[in-house]
């Protein structure tokens, strides 16, 4: 496994990283490792409404009946 070290550190930031650390009962080591890891793993290229499909599919869904449509579309109207 590879080690890095960074320099120039805010204490301020430091500060948080121990605290942040000391929530999660871990290391500071273990939450930057978690931090990064977060941070560089690839967003799942889905659309929004098949990740929503996706994360509400364990509470079983919902059908909806579509009613059919009577009017064709009609352009918006915008007043200025």
């Amino acid at each position: 496994m590879a080690s890095i070290t960074i320099r120039n550190l805010d204490d301020a930031l430091k500060a948080e990283l121990r605290l942040s650390a000391a929530r999660h009962g871990h290391s500071m080591e273990e939450e930057v490792r978690l931090i990064l890891r977060r941070a560089l793993t690839p967003v799942p290229q889905q659309g929004l409404g098949s990740r929503i499909r996706q994360r509400f599919a364990e509470e079983g869904g919902v059908e909806l009946e579509v009613p059919s449509r009577q009017q064709r579309p009609r352009a918006a109207e915008f007043e200025e």
